[in-house]
């Protein structure tokens, strides 16, 4: 999936300012799945084929409200 096919909901309020792809987001799929960019955690090992990422509370929160939850 190419990230042109995303829909970006965080970056834009209240966040730190910088480029379209070197800081932590939170992006929705066209089938409504939830995509995550944030700095690689290495808290524990998580199971083959998953990663952890790592993004600051006010992120998410962005993303919440970009959801309307």
């Amino acid at each position: 999936m190419a990230r042109a096919e995303l829909t970006r909901l965080t970056g834009t309020i209240g966040g730190p300012d910088c480029d379209d792809d070197d800081c932590p987001n939170v992006y929705r799929t066209e089938n409504g799945s939830i995509v995550v960019q944030g700095v690689v955690s290495d808290t524990f090992v998580p199971p083959s084929g998953e990663v952890l990422a790592e993004i600051p509370e006010h992120v998410l929160r962005e993303a919440v409200r970009a959801l309307g939850w």
